[in-house]
């Protein structure tokens, strides 16, 4: 069966593929053109795509009867891919989810610790040669030991967050979620308007139609002053003009963003704000991470091409 990676993997993942399938690379950092996205329905039994590879409705809608049965998305998260579009087109999808949890969570904790102890700007005032020796008001920060954690979905991503923040920094852990979740630490369920008020704030839901732009200038009026956003799912979950908002003029007092609505580009606005840190989409960017994302999404295609059904198959 011939299959399309439509990025450069690591080369074990590469060397897994090629065991087993007739591999086109696209080697290649950037995603995949309105072109390629066709091409790839039409030319290929198999396809891995990855984030910004945008399998969006109207591609279907151009290759009505296509070639291609799968795509193994590499990444838990998927709002690139019009799932129901896909499958009503015979194209099944599944995702890598698990293989990310723990270092999602652990950027997570990076940004809340980066952006409370303003350790971004205070690496920018040193390296600009501007830094003139400590005194004891120097880039005073907000302490997190001890404070509260509000939560938006609390999955698996969620979970890994609270237990490092509960555990690791003895927060107070609420959080809010669509469906009832029962865990075994300390932690609250409460509605997102409490959750957002909390001292930490991290989004930790999936993207797609369902949660896009969740966090608008109404959800964000409801954080307190003193009150410090992160967020590591999907840039479209956060409506980015009403953060700037927020964060301009003094409403919430700090941002730590790992994702962005139309990756690359980020806001101007964003990026020109000392309180907010910014971080280029690392989210799982250690090599055993996307090596066992790579390996499970070839777990999936070597399932579909055995017949069998796939560990990770989405339904719409």
């Amino acid at each position: 069966m011939r299959l399309l990676v439509t990025r450069r993997l690591p080369d074990r993942v590469l060397e897994a593929a090629k065991a087993r399938f007739e591999v086109v690379l696209r080697d290649r950092t950037d995603a995949l053109t309105a072109d390629e996205l066709r091409a790839a329905l039409r030319d290929f039994d198999l396809v891995l795509p990855t984030l910004g590879d945008r399998f969006s409705a109207a591609v279907f809608a151009d290759v009505p009867a296509p070639r291609a049965r799968l795509l193994a998305n590499f990444g838990v998260g998927y709002n690139h891919i019009d799932v129901a579009a896909a499958r009503a087109a015979g194209v099944a999808v599944t995702n890598t989810p698990g293989a990310v949890t723990d270092a999602t969570a652990d950027i997570a904790v990076a940004l809340i610790l980066m952006t409370a102890r303003r350790l971004g700007e205070g690496e920018r005032l040193l390296r600009a040669g501007r830094w003139t020796g400590w005194h004891p008001v120097q880039m005073l920060g907000t302490h997190v030991s001890g404070k509260t954690l509000g939560l938006i979905g609390f999955g698996r991503i969620g979970q890994a967050i609270a237990r490092r923040c509960h555990f690791g920094f003895g927060m107070e852990v609420i959080f809010h979620n669509r469906s009832e979740v029962t865990v075994d630490f300390p932690a609250r369920q409460v509605g997102m308007a409490e959750a957002m008020a909390a001292d930490f704030v991290v989004v930790a839901v999936p993207g797609g139609p369902a949660t896009h732009h969740l966090i608008d200038a109404n959800a964000l009026g409801t954080m307190k002053k003193s009150g410090i956003f992160v967020n590591i799912s999907r840039g479209d979950v956060v409506d980015e003009s009403a953060l700037v908002a927020a964060l301009a003029e003094g409403r919430i007092t700090g941002a730590g963003l790992d994702v962005y609505e139309f990756e690359p580009e980020v806001p101007e606005g964003l990026k020109a704000l000392e309180n907010v840190t910014l971080l280029p989409h690392l989210g799982t960017a250690c090599l055993e991470v996307r090596e066992a994302m790579g390996l499970m999404a070839v777990g999936n295609l070597i399932a579909f091409a055995d017949g069998r059904v796939p560990p990770n198959l989405l339904v719409p």
